[in-house]
């Protein structure tokens, strides 16, 4: 079966089909089907439904294009995926909504149609609860979202931190004070914000007071108004500093929490604050939940593999361990 797109400009097609045609190589390898431009239309051949697909892939990529989107390898794949799930038509739902531009003049905007409900809902709900695995912007984004508010005067201050839950490693083994102790359990946080603001207007706010960088036992004992406060690594509180952290909250403020499940670093017998907050507040209003997936994965292709194979890897364990009860 043959199929015809058009393309009207010759500045889409060079974007569609990336540098060294890298893209509709992709597209050509991934859906099985042989691709040729013929006179501002793109001929695509194949089984009817490998064309089909294709067909509704190239048709999302040109509305991203005539968007002002540079089409990459992410792109393509994320598409294809979309169409395989019969949710070509979504790709209207990544609106161009740019959240911050970086001190480097680009522009921080969502995605994926997962990442776009997660920015939805941190603009529009009070506190909001954002899952997911590694890779899927939960941080980046809630740090855009926060700098953005901040410039905009909608908060006084932007306050990020995370539990001193470390990944199979002790605190007490790592040289000098406590700020340079904590401090690589903050680096995340740090990038994102250098990014944002630049080195030097990071540090002239930082020394304000305008933006504070700590430990989650810091924030004992204190009412955080008019401040975005960003809880990041949420799975390794427990529920004690869940509550402690949330009830923190003053007049004025925004809260968003980020923490993927699946990499819990407490003591077995120890209870997620993250994930029992999903449980408790879910309906409660001007709360938001997002869950993010693998399909929501914005780094190198290969962090999805990844993610898809541990998933699986532990899905048999469980299935396994499953049946020899």
């Amino acid at each position: 079966m043959e199929q015809r797109v058009s393309i009207e400009r010759m500045e889409e097609a060079i974007n569609l089909f990336g540098s060294f045609d890298e893209n509709i190589r992709l597209l050509e390898s991934e859906l099985e089907v042989s691709t040729a431009n013929r006179s501002g239309e793109l001929c695509i051949n194949g089984d009817v439904e490998n064309v089909m697909l294709a067909t509704k892939a190239v048709e999302a990529l040109l509305t991203l294009a005539g968007r002002g989107e540079t089409i990459t390898e992410q792109h393509v794949r994320y598409v294809i995926g979309l169409c395989r799930s019969g949710q070509a038509d979504r790709i209207s739902e990544l609106t161009q909504d740019v959240i911050c531009i970086t001190s480097k003049g680009r522009p921080v905007k969502p995605k994926t149609i997962g990442q776009k409900q997660y920015v939805d809902s941190v603009m529009h709900q009070t506190v909001t609860i954002g899952v997911g695995p590694a890779g899927t912007g939960k941080t980046y984004l809630a740090v855009a979202a926060a700098v953005a508010a901040f410039r905009d005067k909608q908060v006084n201050r932007i306050i990020l931190t995370r539990p001193a839950v470390e990944a199979g490693e002790r605190l007490g083994f790592l040289p000098g004070d406590l700020q340079s102790k904590v401090d690589p359990y903050l680096r995340p946080l740090y990038d994102a914000l250098f990014d944002m603001l630049g080195a030097e207007t990071y540090q002239k706010y930082l020394e304000r007071g305008n933006i504070e960088v700590a430990p989650l036992a810091y924030m004992r004992g204190r009412t955080l108004d008019d401040s975005f406060i960003i809880l990041d690594e949420a799975q390794n509180t427990s529920r004690e500093q869940m509550k402690m952290f949330l009830t923190r909250m003053g007049f004025g403020s925004k809260v968003v929490i980020t923490g993927d499940i699946t990499q819990i670093d407490l003591p077995g017998d120890k209870p997620s604050g993250l994930k029992e907050a999903m449980k408790v507040l879910r309906g409660v209003e001007g709360v938001g939940i997002c869950e993010l997936s693998q399909q929501d994965v914005v780094r190198h292709v290969m962090v999805q593999r990844i993610i898809e194979a541990y998933a699986k890897y532990e899905n048999r364990g469980a299935s396994r361990s499953g049946k020899g009860k």
